[in-house]
């Protein structure tokens, strides 16, 4: 389906390939997450990005692109979204964009996605699961001067007045909320069921041209705002939480005496 004004809807899903979260751990010389022997995958609310993308492509037509900024190993796990239905990845990677926070984060991604040019709906897990901020959909949605809706669980395209309806859950019920395109969608994790792989588009999938890779300078960024040099966050110092010993009592006797022994501990615990 071609839209009202007469191209084909784009998509654009940012996804992020993170650490294992019980097998990370951070560097305490960098202060940075080491991923060394650290297993990777697709950040999880991404995957739920994807798949609502990829319903609103089943329905309407148009493209999926997916947009990410990471190192060269990021792009087989990526290749997996191209396989899930996607069209084409747009890897941003370059050295000078280490150590970047959410600010310098979002500054590269908004303009890896303006290269592509025309989008109409932009869509991102709620959070990464090795950051969890949740900042950078909505400082997405401030570089690009998109509308936003965050933590959505359902949406609604309505083609012909060029507007998307967004549904989150509240407290005691839900709330809809409309705005018009171009927007930003932060995703909210487990709203939906990603699909499997199609093993028919594998080999197509992991094509070479399926991937375009931009550094900075194909993206003309300005270096004031990427890599460490444009991110004001710093992590100043580490330290571990300490950890209580959980206190295990044994009660002996009857099931009369355990009761009151316990009645007893109870007493003292409550004060």
């Amino acid at each position: 389906m071609v839209s009202p004004n007469g191209r084909d809807w784009h998509f654009v899903v940012c996804m992020k390939v993170v650490p294992k979260p019980e097998e990370v751990r951070v560097d305490p010389e960098t202060r940075r997450l080491d991923r060394a022997g650290a297993r990777s995958e697709i950040n999880p609310p991404d995957m739920n990005a994807l798949e609502m993308a990829l319903q609103l492509k089943d329905r309407f037509g148009g493209r999926v692109s997916i947009v990410s900024m990471g190192p060269p190993f990021f792009e087989p796990y990526l290749r997996v979204g191209l396989a899930m239905g996607a069209d084409h990845i747009y890897l941003l990677s370059d050295r000078r964009f280490g150590g970047a926070d959410t600010l310098a984060t979002t500054y590269t991604l908004a303009r890896g996605i303006e290269k592509l040019g025309p989008v109409d709906l932009v869509f991102c897990g709620e959070e990464s699961s090795d950051g969890a901020t949740g900042q950078v959909p909505p400082g997405l949605a401030e570089w690009l001067g998109f509308q936003q809706i965050t933590m959505v669980t359902q949406i609604e395209l309505d083609p012909w007045r060029r507007v998307v309806r967004g549904r989150r859950e509240r407290p005691g019920g839900y709330e809809i909320l409309e705005v018009p395109l171009p927007a930003v969608i932060s995703v909210k994790t487990g709203c939906n069921e990603p699909r499997f792989m199609d093993y028919r588009r594998k080999p197509w999938a992991f094509a070479p041209e399926r991937v375009t890779v931009w550094s900075a300078a194909d993206l003309e960024v300005d270096e004031v705002f990427i890599g460490v040099a444009g991110s004001p966050t710093q992590v100043s110092g580490l330290a571990q939480a300490p950890s209580r010993e959980r206190r295990r009592i044994r009660l002996e006797g009857s099931p009369e005496e355990v009761a009151r022994q316990l009645a007893e501990r109870l007493r003292e615990l409550l004060g």
